[in-house]
């Protein structure tokens, strides 16, 4: 493949904090924040000072306050405006309850209505996969049963969203293909079957790598047991076949994961058969926005 993309050189994809800054940038872009006419109407008035709530709307977990100083920090640079002061009062993890002060700042009126929209977009964001990821773990409390995150996000947003998971109580999955070499169905069908996956297995481990092995049908586990990977994801199995999955590998030291067709309802009959991990997108690709409202004090 060729070198990053020209602008990306200098972002760690793997942390919230630089990738934050690299979004809020090309947001900040992307919303001609600079150009705001309406906001540049205001003329003298745009200088005076605001006092602003971030207030919840509903229960909710806090996710992504320093997004928030992020956005309002490097409008204040762009407009030339006196620095915005932040202060957040529900830390993130944290829960807010509907009507609660997730935190509060204060600076130039035009400051913040360049801002505003795009702070509150991406703390929206977070903390609704954080809220929705505190849902799932809660339902799975006193099982030991980790929930896991997965590769199905928002692209560019990984570190944020996989931030949120963990917000939430959720563990974070393997962050890219490097990090972790998962052998899925396509590859098993690629190579030829399980008997040419034994090949590719121990390649992989002469190699160093850490390996997980995908499998659909209990018939596939004995095998796959034999190659001895770290992890093996259980697709799409009844909890009836998920326990017996567990008895096969008692005793194995490997990791067991179940993903696929689990659901809240489902989820804890899921996590007392046994298994050491769930693994579901829905944490990043169905989690809904938190209500969160931007208040402005009155004058």
């Amino acid at each position: 493949m060729s070198g990053p993309v020209p602008g990306t050189e200098r972002v760690n994809w793997k942390d919230p904090l630089s990738v934050g800054h690299f979004l809020v940038n090309n947001a900040l872009i992307e919303d001609a924040a600079a150009d705001d006419a309406a906001t540049d109407s205001l003329a003298e008035k745009g200088l005076s000072l605001q006092s602003c709530r971030l207030t919840a709307r509903e229960d909710l977990v806090v996710a992504g306050w320093f997004l928030v100083e992020i956005v309002f920090d490097r409008i204040s640079v762009i407009c030339g405006t006196a620095p915005v002061e932040t202060e957040q009062l529900i830390p993130d993890g944290s829960t807010a309850k509907a009507g609660e002060t997730i935190g509060e700042i204060r600076g130039a009126v035009s400051t913040i209505l360049r801002g505003e929209r795009l702070a509150l977009n991406l703390l929206c964001r977070l903390s609704g996969i954080a809220t929705h990821t505190r849902m799932f773990t809660l339902r799975v409390s006193g099982t030991g049963v980790e929930i896991l995150d997965t590769r199905k996000t928002t692209p560019c947003f990984r570190a944020l969203e996989r931030y949120a998971v963990r917000m939430g109580g959720g563990v974070n999955h393997r962050f890219d293909l490097a990090e972790m070499a998962m052998i899925k169905d396509n590859h098993i069908a690629a190579v030829g079957g399980m008997d040419e996956l034994r090949k590719v297995a121990t390649r992989l481990k002469a190699a160093g790598s850490r390996i997980e092995i995908e499998i659909d049908s209990l018939e596939q586990l004995p095998s796959v047991l034999e190659m001895d990977p770290d992890r093996i994801l259980l697709d799409n199995m009844t909890p009836s076949e998920l326990e017996k999955a567990v008895a096969t590998a008692l005793g194995s030291g490997c990791y067991m994961e179940a993903s696929g067709g689990i659901t809240i309802d489902n989820l804890l009959r899921t996590a007392e058969t046994g298994i050491d991990g769930i693994s579901s997108g829905a944490l990043t690709h169905s989690a809904v926005w938190a209500d969160i409202g931007f208040d402005w004090s009155s004058k």
